[in-house]
């Protein structure tokens, strides 16, 4: 696994404000042919109020970071993101000194985009933080009524050009929409197979060029190799996501950008032949979730995705993060 950029989530401060206008006047204006006209469609929020809640994040997620404190961030992350973060501080203390104080590092965006897509209650942001070089697909819901950042994925590839309309919305898409051969809520069982069986079964309906996929691919392939092939095997499984909320927006090219939760298990066992006199001591990382020595390790991972889905062929997981959430 590669290591995660430090992510940062924004918080509960800014909300839209809706204006009830009253009056003597008629209803909308007709059309020439008759019609009433329909009222035209609006975001969640305006530009200003996103970047008012980015700000937030950014501030009170620099604040947690320094301190590991669960809840304060809870005030501003939600969803896979937040779990994700949880399992950081809780294995904080495995990290090296330098590790622990880049971590605490306060962090600031810069090259700031919004994405705001009509008549829905999320919205999205295209950032770099300071501490990355990579650009950042940041995404923004309303859990128990605040703003919360629900999902970021730093992408080591240039992000797609995001389509917007005349009055600069984006366009959200169903997630159970197929575009080209496979649907956004789709892709994670597709990826996840990588893993599970190098592709062979669901995977088969993704691309397997993207570094992304090569590494899942190697991961299955490589499972069993070391010197203690011998005595254990590696399995890899798919599991659910604690979030399943996939956010999709539509692309200039006419095809779609989905930030995704995905997870999987890995199960470390000892052969049987060696259960009755053997056992598995857990590492530093998974002794922070449970230290017992045991014949099998199983290691749970939380994960966010971006893939790419084209108009026509197979989709492409460009960027992923998984963290270590639980080790039993």
């Amino acid at each position: 696994m590669t290591s995660r950029q430090k992510l940062f989530t924004l918080g509960t401060t800014a909300v839209a404000v809706a204006l009830t206008l009253t009056g003597c006047g008629a209803g909308p204006t007709d059309s020439a042919d008759g019609a009433a006209a329909s009222p035209a469609a609006k975001g969640a929020v305006t530009e200003a109020q996103a970047a008012k809640i980015l700000d937030t994040y950014e501030s009170v997620n620099n604040k947690a970071n320094a301190q590991q404190d669960s809840a304060l961030l809870d005030t501003v992350e939600g969803g896979q993101l937040y779990e994700q973060s949880k399992a950081d501080y809780r294995v904080f203390g495995t990290k090296s000194k330098k590790e622990q104080a880049e971590y605490r590092t306060p962090f600031h965006y810069t090259g700031r985009k919004y994405w705001i897509p009509a008549g829905k209650d999320w919205f999205a942001v295209t950032t770099r933080d300071s501490g990355s070089k990579s650009e950042a697909l940041l995404v923004f819901g309303k859990q128990y009524g605040d703003w919360k950042m629900m999902s970021a994925v730093h992408s080591e590839v240039p992000l797609p050009a995001i389509a917007t309309d005349d009055s600069g919305l984006a366009t959200a898409v169903d997630p159970g929409t197929r575009v080209g051969t496979l649907a956004p809520n789709q892709i994670s069982a597709a990826y996840e197979d990588l893993y599970a069986t190098g592709g062979t079964k669901a995977g088969t309906g993704i691309s397997h060029t993207t570094e992304a996929a090569k590494d899942a691919i190697e991961t299955h392939a490589k499972r069993d190799n070391g010197k203690n092939a011998k005595y254990a095997t590696v399995t890899y499984v798919a599991t659910p996501t604690e979030f399943d909320t996939v956010y999709a927006l539509r692309l200039k090219d006419g095809g779609v950008l989905a930030a995704l939760p995905t997870a999987h298990a890995s199960q470390y066992a000892l052969k049987a032949a060696y259960r009755e006199n053997y056992s598995i001591t857990p590492t530093e990382v998974e002794s922070a979730f449970n230290g017992r020595e045991r014949d099998t390790v199983v290691n749970t991972y939380q994960g966010m995705a971006l893939a790419v889905l084209p108009k026509t062929g197979k989709p492409s997981v460009t960027a992923r993060e998984y963290r270590i959430v639980d080790s039993q």
